[in-house]
């Protein structure tokens, strides 16, 4: 229904509604039928949902597949201990996922809106979820809207729809029938649910509610976008799949060659069992999810808030941030920054006036201080103290003239107390300016704003160092030209001028022959630390596009203003493209404007199917369907609504694009630890697979019992390699591309992994060798030892692939260093304790373990040599 192209009678007809609003009998009836205006949860999980999900992954299965064989083969201690590390694994995934969604709940608006109905021509204050289709709602300044309108009656009505169009200037409101088929965001007579009045009044009539507004339609469409799993998931499942191949391929392997010696087949495959569970890094999934949660603490600090773990680390790999530009670029609260009177254009921020980039002192500018009084004293908006500081409300145009007169030092309270409103002409639509007269020391004088092309041709003089110049039409061309470049930098300009009037006078005596002041130019500022943040994004190899509702002229202002470089497109123009010059064209414009939800989802789409790991910044419900579809959602937590919050992995606590750089760098560090965790607990397992493979083979005694594995496992495969997680982040993070975040792991790592377990693996057999003939228990002792400083020395050399220790620092990485020494401690004490018989081990002298350490570190040695000479491992 195109209730934009109707009169108000028909909507009355078919709305079964007056101009009196409908009975509380059949708004009843009707909130049984349509249901209460309120939005649905969007596929909101429940709790032991959300707690299954942390199981899902292919090595999870595979630990309880090692741990249902492990209690088959009576390895209790084994199936104990593996179970334990799967649910803690769970329970870490489960407790941050769970929390992120109470601090969202948290977000919510705790107190339901009321309004302002006509009821049977009675005016009820009533909860907006009982609002209906038919209702006739009062509208006031500070409403938000929580239903679909169409606006019957509009006084001076201006409602900000950033929300749901991308718009940043509020927009004006009428009650008149537009005929074309229009855009949400050109439908002047339509106001939406998640929208806010900025000024004026009216009134409307509900034509939606709850879900079937566009707010809710909307977010209704988010839940048919299939949630895909994020890249860590994926290459962490890609991971899992590998070494269940190889445990696979282990067990067949020993099978084959038990067989071929004429070894029993039930005996070949309990010995085949045991030495996959060895292999599988059971602490891997729990030292990840933990690593991931340490970072998402840290994250935390930067007001960076992780909904789900993984995301932690995608935003690291992210290739490219599309983000939208109302709050998220901008403070979406419009500032004058540019000021022309005088043949002069001054700029101003929060502080200053400059002129030609050097500071000025606006009071001793008569002309500039005349144009700024006009401002505040040719205006509506009102300020009000509370506890904090003064707060003006209004308009966001008065606002801001407020605030510009106020760096000024003049004050609008001061101003209006001295000068008495006498009358004021107000503004419309069709006027397109107003005026105010006020009286002051006996005489009348009328200050005006508005359009510059109608205040201009109302001026005949100009104020000029504190004379009144006639205006010439060479003097008039010149000032319109003016207005043209100001215009052309997508400034929001505002006329002032002003006229001395007799006590009786006419508004057209009034309005006429003035004399002009100026231009004040007005822009929804970028946010501080916008352009640093961009720029940094790009020197990180990540590309940045703005994706907004506002117009292609604003749009390119913006992005010039915050150092986003590129050709822009609006929607229209999207539009008219085939598919091949669609992809094409996504790519190669970074701005595109006028953008609708639906165009914005395909866009991001586009663009992940062309490779690019993207991420997505929003805030309104327009932006929901894209947050979804994007790699990475990153939601507002202030301005964002619930929904788009509750579709995102991100939330941005500060609303700051700033802090997704942060997020990116702590990102980029999560990956490059991750690999260095999976390295370390990979080289130490397959050294262990190395020695009891040659054991088998060769039909010699195992150097190490099944029960030693374990724990060689339990030592220095849960703290020594989380605390990899901890290591410092490389000083060129953030100068290296995204594509070197997108490679195999195991493919980058397995010829350390293979190196390292062939030369742990050649120590360790060389040690037990040297007396295993002599003594069985002393030999097993020194294989086991060197095994756990083996690997301790493994970490150690882990934590860089390229920097020695010598350039890292010892102590650079405390946890690790203190975890490892720890790890040592508790196999010596194991060593000298009553319980070493039970892992086949015996106490040895001091002289033996000194050789059995300094042998060990010949690993740590082979490594940091090769650092040195620039040999690739």
């Amino acid at each position: 229904m195109l209730w934009h192209n109707l009169e108000k009678e028909e909507i009355f007809s078919k709305l079964k509604s007056s101009e009196e609003g409908i009975s509380n009998k059949e708004a009843a009836k009707r909130l049984k039928t349509y249901g209460k205006n309120e939005l649905k949860d969007i596929n909101k999980e429940n709790v032991f949902i959300l707690f299954l999900k942390q199981f899902k992954s292919i090595l999870i299965l595979v630990l309880l597949f090692a741990a249902i064989f492990s209690l088959i083969i009576n390895h209790i201690l084994d199936f104990l201990v593996i179970i334990a590390i799967v649910i803690l694994n769970g329970c870490i995934g489960f407790f941050h996922e769970y929390k992120a969604e109470k601090i969202i709940d948290k977000m919510k608006t705790m107190l339901i809106p009321q309004v302002k109905v006509i009821r049977e021509g009675s005016v009820l204050e009533i909860p907006s979820y009982e609002l209906v289709p038919g209702d006739i709602l009062i509208l006031s300044e500070g409403d938000k809207l929580t239903a679909d309108l169409r606006i019957l009656e509009s006084n001076e009505l201006k409602i900000n729809e950033s929300i749901i169009t991308g718009e940043s200037l509020p927009q004006d409101k009428t009650s008149k029938v537009l005929r074309k088929d229009l855009i949400l965001g050109e439908r002047k007579n339509i106001a939406y649910a998640g929208t806010s009045i900025v000024s004026g009044n009216g009134r409307g009539i509900v034509i939606k509610t709850g879900m079937a507004s566009e707010f809710g339609s909307i977010a209704g469409l988010v839940q048919n976008i299939k949630e895909d799993s994020a890249p860590l998931e994926k290459k962490i499942e890609k991971l899992s799949k590998k070494i269940t191949f190889i445990c696979l391929g282990v067990i067949a392997l020993i099978i084959l060659i038990g067989l071929i010696k004429e070894q029993e087949f039930s005996q070949m495959i309990l010995i085949g069992v045991s030495l996959a569970v060895s292999i599988i890094p059971e602490g891997l999934p729990a030292v990840i999810s933990l690593i991931l949660a340490i970072a998402i603490k840290k994250m935390h600090k930067y007001n960076a808030l992780i909904r789900k773990l993984p995301a932690a680390e995608t935003l690291g790999r992210t290739t490219l941030i599309c983000t939208d530009k109302t709050g998220t670029l901008t403070d979406e609260e419009i500032s004058v920054v540019k000021i022309y009177y005088e043949n002069k254009s001054i700029d101003i921020d929060e502080k200053n006036f400059f002129f030609n980039n050097k500071k000025i002192n606006p009071k001793s500018e008569k002309s500039l201080m005349y144009l700024l009084k006009t401002g505040i004293l040719c205006n509506n908006a009102r300020i009000e103290k509370d506890e904090v500081k003064d707060r003006i409300f209004g308009d966001s145009t008065e606002k801001a003239l407020i605030i510009s007169a106020q760096i000024a030092g003049i004050s609008k309270k001061e101003e209006t107390e001295k000068e008495k409103r006498v009358k004021e002409f107000s503004f419309s639509s069709d006027r397109k300016f107003m005026s105010v007269v006020r009286q002051v020391n006996g005489k009348y004088i009328n200050y005006v704003k508005g359009a510059p092309d109608i205040i201009l041709k109302k001026c005949s003089k100009e104020m000029i160092k504190g004379k009144l110049i006639k205006i010439d039409e060479k003097r008039r061309r010149e000032i319109n030209h003016i207005c043209e470049e100001m215009s052309s930098e997508a400034l929001r300009i505002l006329a002032f001028a002003y006229k001395e009037v007799p006590e009786k006078f006419g508004q057209i005596y009034a309005e006429n022959n003035l004399v002009f002041l100026g231009f004040q130019g007005m822009l929804d500022k970028p946010r501080k630390g916008v352009k640093e943040a961009i720029k940094e994004c790009i020197g990180a190899g990540i590309k940045v596009k703005m994706i907004t509702g506002d117009s292609e002229s604003t749009a390119k202002a913006i992005a010039k203003l915050v150092g986003l470089n590129g050709d822009s497109i609006d929607i229209k123009e999207l539009e008219k493209l085939s598919k091949e010059e669609f992809i094409k064209i996504v790519k190669e414009k970074n701005i595109f404007a006028k953008i609708n939800p639906e165009m914005k989802f395909k866009i991001v789409k586009t663009l992940r199917e062309s490779g690019e790991t993207v991420a997505v910044t929003g805030d309104g419900v327009n932006d929901t369907l894209a947050l979804k579809e994007a790699d990475i959602g990153v939601a507002m937590g202030i301005r964002g609504t619930d929904v788009s919050r509750e579709v995102s992995d991100i939330v941005l606590l500060d609303d700051n694009f700033k802090t997704i750089v942060k997020a990116v760098r702590e990102g980029r560090k999560i990956y490059e630890n991750l690999k260095k965790v999976i390295k370390a607990s990979l080289s130490a397992n397959i050294g262990e697979l190395f020695i009891i493979s040659f054991a088998i083979i060769s039909s010699m005694p195992l150097p190490i019992l099944p029960l030693g594995l374990l724990w060689v496992n339990l030592i220095t495969d849960s703290f020594p390699i989380l605390a990899l997680g901890f290591e410092k982040e490389d000083e060129n993070i953030m100068k290296r591309k995204p594509k070197d975040f997108d490679e195999d792991i195991l493919q980058k790592i397995i010829r350390f992994v293979l190196v390292s377990g062939i030369v742990s693996c050649l120590i360790s057999l060389i040690l037990f060798f040297s007396v295993y003939k002599i003594d069985i228990d002393k030999a097993r002792t020194f294989a086991l030892t060197s095994l756990v400083f083996e690997e301790s020395f493994i970490d150690l050399s882990c934590r860089s692939e390229d920097k020695s220790i010598k350039k890292l620092g010892i102590l650079t990485n405390k946890p690790l260093l203190f975890s490892v020494i720890i790890s040592a401690v508790l196999q010596i004490a194991l060593i000298y304790s009553p319980f070493s018989s039970i892992f086949g081990l015996k106490a040895i002298s001091f002289a033996e373990l000194v050789i059995v350490f300094f042998s060990s570190s010949l690993i740590f040695l082979f490594f940091e040599l090769a650092k040195i000479l620039k040999i690739k491992i």
